[in-house]
């Protein structure tokens, strides 16, 4: 595999690489690395309202795929204040959701009823009630997602997205994600769902996210949605790894440092000495699975692991692959497509935690290009 490269030898997208998004195909802009990507210039005609916004990777891709942020709802300070930081301009709402959604929203976020582009974010995922029969709002009360279902009846945006784990499929037997997909429809939306992961889509990380888009039913004559396609080049991480700014990072006691400089890159607990493997797992050498996670260290090229919101956990480990320590908060960062000029706030851990739980940028991008399409089809079609 060919790679272009800059004068400073930063890695760039493999030269015969071919994107499926027009965007990624036509601009000579995108045809460089992983991160820091020049976006094509779109007009911001559709506006977009937030719901969990952590520490903006959704929301950034959804900005740099052509939309207009009214505002973002985060509980958590340290990721209102990275959100504040890097955008000055957005409405941040840092309070409880519940606080936000019993309000007049359209008066609150200056909109009306069924204007609103898009509805975005992700709750946390929780069990249901099932008090009703029907399994309908009612039985979402206490949960976070039944603000988000709040926000959704009161707006009734033109479309939405909901992003999730995978593990939402099969939470409670499969019932919890059928719930939010009988309260999605009758609050008058069309559903189209489909589990991608990012490493498909220009994200150097196996992290796979449960997509819901809903396209209100008045209108789904008039908007066609399809997910984006499969890149045919996968990055790995030799493709972001290079020239990372400096950046705090957690580091291992000195015992662990010298196993993980036993373990090769790419290998695991069974690539060292058994007699040391089994000392630092103890209660864990006597489990069942290939337990791969444990002394884990990754290759150069292999693509991340799903990143994590500690760096260092034993039965999930992913130590940098030349050398014998945690990934820093950058490096993750690159993992997860943030640019490197996105800071982030509060304490090490808290930033840790917050790279983390975000949706990966260019993931996000991508969806959300596929979402403007679909409101320029019914742009189009009204002949506006």
């Amino acid at each position: 595999m060919d790679f272009a490269t800059t004068a400073d030898n930063t890695w760039l997208i493999p030269v015969n690489s071919e994107k499926p998004s027009k965007q990624l195909q036509n601009s000579k802009d995108l045809q460089k690395n992983f991160y820091n990507i020049s976006y094509p210039a779109k007009e911001k005609k559709y506006n977009t309202i937030e719901l969990f916004a952590g520490a903006g990777g959704l929301a950034l891709g959804v900005e740099n795929a052509g939309f207009n942020t009214l505002g973002l709802i985060e509980f958590d300070k340290d990721a209102c204040d990275t959100l504040k930081k890097n955008r000055p301009g957005w409405r941040v709402i840092c309070d409880d959701i519940a606080n936000i959604s019993k309000l007049n929203l359209e008066d609150y976020f200056g909109i009306k009823k069924c204007e609103l582009d898009l509805l975005s974010g992700g709750a946390p995922c929780q069990a249901f009630s099932y008090a009703g029969k029907r399994l309908g709002l009612e039985d979402a009360r206490g949960t976070l997602f039944y603000h988000y279902a709040v926000f959704l009846e009161k707006l009734q945006p033109k479309m939405f997205l909901f992003e999730n784990v995978r593990g939402l499929l099969t939470h409670d037997h499969g019932k919890t994600y059928q719930t939010m997909l009988n309260i999605f429809e009758n609050a008058g939306y069309d559903i189209k769902k489909q589990v991608l992961n990012a490493w498909d889509h220009g994200v150097a990380q196996k992290r796979e996210r449960l997509i819901t888009i809903g396209i209100r039913k008045d209108l789904k004559n008039k908007i066609c949605f399809r997910f984006p396609s499969k890149h045919t080049y996968r990055p790995v991480l030799r493709d972001i790894l290079q020239d990372v700014p400096k950046s705090p990072g957690a580091q291992y006691s000195e015992k662990k440092r010298k196993l993980f400089e036993l373990v090769p890159p790419g290998g695991y607990w069974k690539d060292i000495d058994p007699d040391l493997a089994k000392e630092y797992m103890k209660s864990c050498w006597n489990m069942e699975g290939g337990r791969t996670g444990i002394l884990r260290r990754l290759s150069m090229d292999e693509p991340s692991l799903t990143v994590l919101t500690s760096p260092s956990q034993k039965q999930t480990e992913r130590c940098h692959p030349l050398e014998a320590r945690p990934f820093t908060v950058r490096e993750n960062a690159r993992c997860q497509s943030f640019p490197d000029s996105w800071e982030f706030c509060g304490s090490l851990m808290s930033q840790y935690r917050q790279v983390g739980n975000a949706v990966p940028v260019n993931l996000a991008y991508e969806v959300a290009d596929m979402i403007y399409d679909a409101l320029e089809g019914e742009k189009y079609e009204l002949g506006t």
